[in-house]
């Protein structure tokens, strides 16, 4: 019934009892119980006509709505925490969260839920509309880790000091516990990379995974085909598996873009700096304040610091340092995140592999995993904590030195192997060596020489067959 019929409805009632009949009657005859008769009559007899319109059902006294005192905390203590951060006296967070934390602090008795400090703030006019943001044009493959050290996610970002001199500012950060860490450096080589990444693992610790981007710093450059970088090397030495992101795609290192944007507004933003020394102490405070932080929306009010150290830390030894001799491969994998092209094909340390069957619209895996049998690129189209994931293709990687065991360092049999490769001539001679010595050089340089035998057979006979099919 429409809102004029029950007006209609509720008229005839009060005529009907007005004409005599009872309350019991006037109910039977309309089909009503005798509770909405009398509800009626009684509103008709407090307002007349009037009283049989509807009325609002807004409750008239709100049982769980703050009061004045606790709402003029919310805003006093979000006034707090933007004067602090216009002065740079603590961090520049100023959300809900960060006011709940003030609150907290000052022990306000019983704290206001997040959404009622957001709906607080915004009736107040003292936040900003969210921007909407635009979904990616290929979904890609990606780690969903449970807890700290699974993974950790490596990027710079450029700034320069007053004057017009360019720093590098290497970030790192865990990506479960939101621990980071950071340098700045004067530039941005591979052993610049490879130094800051030996701090990272030092610092945080040594995670299954630590992702970076495609920076020649990082991959080894972009035109030697199956190039393996310093970079490279040093992860399959220490023994994380390293994630190449995609191509032009920083939203696959969401983490430590993220923090890019707190480390700027913290370090960079409203001063001065003019040496890298500077910098360093400007940020090293920064990282301090940021490990105690206890209002990070993914932490439940629990600090980075306390987030990290509830797990087993498995960190490099503080006197490991950068070889300056070339590494050789141990045992290990390299992950690269990619998209395929409109060939079908993605292209991974400067070579192209096809992927069969492609959807252009979705990114692929590949993985390098290297054996002292010999190394293998495999395409797949989930990350690796995919339980049902499927290999799409396998390819023979080749690598044309000995890949040393997991248990086994750069030690001196180790490059006197790798010079030996070098040689010109057919025949080896031995340096003045003990005898066990010899024997462990010439099994290594007989174990390359097979796996590279195996490996080149192995390419060989792939491209007779695509060149036969």
């Amino acid at each position: 019934m429409t809102s004029s019929d029950l007006l209609a409805e509720r008229r005839l009632a009060i005529f009907q009892l007005m004409q005599g009949k009872t309350i019991a009657e006037v109910a039977q005859s309309l089909n009503r119980s005798t509770s909405w008769v009398s509800k009626w009559h009684k509103r008709f007899r407090e307002a007349g006509w009037q009283g049989l319109k509807e009325r609002s059902r807004t409750p008239k006294c709100h049982g769980k709505k703050l009061p004045e005192t606790m709402r003029e905390a919310v805003r006093q203590a979000r006034r707090e925490v933007e004067a602090e951060a216009a002065l740079g006296e603590g961090l520049k967070y100023i959300g809900a969260r960060a006011v709940r934390t003030r609150l907290k602090k000052k022990q306000v008795r019983p704290l206001p839920s997040i959404p009622s400090i957001e709906r607080i703030l915004r009736e107040a006019g003292m936040t900003k509309p969210k921007e909407k943001r635009s979904e990616p044009k290929v979904t890609y493959p990606h780690l969903k880790p449970t807890q700290a050290h699974q993974l950790c996610q490596v990027d710079i970002v450029p700034h320069y000091l007053t004057g017009g001199m360019r720093v590098a500012c290497f970030n790192a950060i865990d990506v479960v516990s939101r621990y980071p860490t950071g340098q700045p450096s004067e530039r941005r080589r591979s052993q610049d990379a490879a130094a800051f990444l030996i701090h990272v693992w030092q610092e945080i610790g040594i995670p299954q995974y630590t992702q970076v981007d495609n920076e020649g710093c990082f991959s080894g450059g972009a035109t030697h085909k199956h190039v393996l970088g310093k970079v490279v090397r040093l992860a399959l030495d220490v023994g994380t598996e390293l994630v190449f992101s995609p191509v032009y795609h920083p939203k696959s290192n969401h983490s430590v873009e993220r923090f890019h944007q707190d480390y700027d507004r913290h370090v960079w933003e409203n001063t001065y700096l003019d040496s890298m020394d500077e910098v360093g102490q400007q940020s090293q405070r920064f990282f301090t304040l940021y490990r105690q932080r206890q209002d990070h929306s993914k932490l439940n009010e629990q600090s980075p610091q306390a987030i990290h150290s509830q797990q087993t830390l498995k960190k490099l030894a503080a006197d490991f340092t950068l070889s300056k001799t070339r590494r050789s491969p141990k045992e290990g994998r390299v992950h690269f995140i990619r998209r395929v092209s409109a060939e079908g094909k993605v292209r991974v340390l400067n070579d192209e592999w096809a992927v069969p069957n492609p959807e252009t619209e979705k990114g692929v895996w590949v993985t390098i995993e290297f054996l002292t049998s010999g190394a293998t690129l495999r395409i797949f189209d989930e990350a690796p904590d995919r339980p049902d994931r499927r290999c799409l293709a396998s390819y023979p990687f080749p690598v044309d030195e000995p890949i040393l065991p997991r248990g086994e360092g750069p030690t001196q049999t180790d490059m006197t192997a790798c010079h030996l490769e070098t040689q010109q001539s057919s025949t080896v001679h031995l340096p003045a060596l003990r005898r066990p010595q010899q024997r462990i050089i010439v099994a290594a340089v007989g174990r390359w020489i097979f796996s590279s035998a195996i490996a080149r057979t192995a390419r060989l006979t792939n491209r007779i067959f695509y060149t036969m099919y």
